[in-house]
């Protein structure tokens, strides 16, 4: 089997950790692998496959003899690295959002739209977390009976902010429990004990760009221009997995059962739907698992073509490191490394 040079930027990030593990758990064909990150963890060490690996400063001299780079070190790195890597003769897949939306730059999640991959240039973009999980789960129905609108109400879990954000919910959980002042830095307001209905920058139209992400990224992987959608993502003090109710309009009536026999059968999602046992996904459930959990699916009571189901997944692997890596599996298995296949 061919092995190949691998880079990960961001290596000391609570993704970039989960690129590592989930590198050694899939058994990826790696020849090398680099590990890179900001000039302030530079010198760390990780363990890779049992060997103690430094952490190196990223700079752009770092992606010569790198066949795949996975980057997870926020949008600025992204677009400042990721064209260097690519001209280097790398391929880059990218969890930020930086290209996402480019139209020379497939948007890919490998259950849906794998076929994407093989006209990159040398970027492919990940998508965001709240929009992978939900797309695993609309795909399979939408190929039977084609979707016309989706309304869906995120509860993401604060490691889809990063590491400070972990520690901040730790921190205030203590601190309201001690009686103590609540110091929020990381957030607008406390996280401990709260929900707070706002992700990313709210745009002039008023939704948060995490939102405006769902509606845009959905479009561009489903091929589907035409399903209207209208989301509302809110974070909640939970500290992996995020959960989604999801409310969507067919173009004819679809039943529960034939929802969960299609289900059922589709590449990366579980159906535990059993509500006389109370059975049915939850973060805690789903935090450090690879499928996206679909539940609670039952007929929508305000329209005849209508189901709402309720659909869970680990942020960090599913909505971010292993769907970039499956990315470069597909990659590699179809030979489609080199720039447009």
């Amino acid at each position: 089997m061919k092995q190949y040079r691998v880079a990960i930027v961001g290596a000391t990030g609570l993704v970039g950790q989960e690129f590592i593990r989930i590198l050694e758990q899939r058994d990826f064909p790696m020849s090398s692998v680099r590990l890179l990150a900001s000039d302030r963890s530079a010198g760390r060490k990780l363990f890779v496959r049992h060997e103690e690996i430094e952490v190196e400063e990223t700079v752009p001299e770092s992606f010569e003899n790198v066949d795949i780079a996975l980057f997870s070190a926020g949008g600025d790195t992204s677009r400042y690295f990721s064209p260097i890597a690519a001209r280097a003769g790398a391929v880059v897949v990218d969890n930020s959002s930086a290209f996402r939306m480019d139209p020379g730059v497939p948007l890919v999640v490998p259950e849906v739209n794998p076929e994407d991959i093989k006209w990159h240039r040398g970027i492919i973009a990940n998508p965001n977390c709240s929009t992978i999980q939900m797309v695993v789960a609309l795909y399979p129905l939408h190929k039977v009976n084609p979707i016309k609108r989706v309304i869906v109400d995120t509860y993401q879990s604060v490691s889809g902010t990063g590491s400070a954000a972990v520690e901040e919910l730790t921190t205030q959980t203590k601190q309201v429990l001690e009686g103590q002042e609540v110091v929020s830095s990381v957030y607008p307001h406390q996280i401990a004990f709260n929900v707070l209905p706002e992700i990313d920058v709210f745009l002039d139209n008023a939704y948060t760009k995490e939102e405006w992400k769902m509606v845009e990224e959905t479009r561009k992987i489903m091929h589907a221009n035409e399903i209207a959608i209208s989301a509302t993502c809110v974070r909640v003090p939970v500290f992996t997995g995020h959960s989604e109710a999801v409310n969507i309009e067919f173009s004819r009536p679809m039943s529960p059962d034939e929802a969960r026999q299609i289900l059922a059968r589709a590449p990366g999602v579980k159906v535990l739907d059993d509500t006389t046992v109370s059975l049915y996904p939850h973060a805690w459930l789903a935090a450090g698992t690879d499928e996206v959990y679909v539940g609670r699916i039952r007929q929508d009571a305000s329209h005849p073509n209508g189901l709402v189901m309720w659909v869970v997944s680990d942020n960090l692997r599913k909505g971010a490191a292993l769907n970039a890596i499956q990315i470069a599996e597909e990659m590699t298995r179809r030979d489609w490394l080199s720039s447009g296949g």
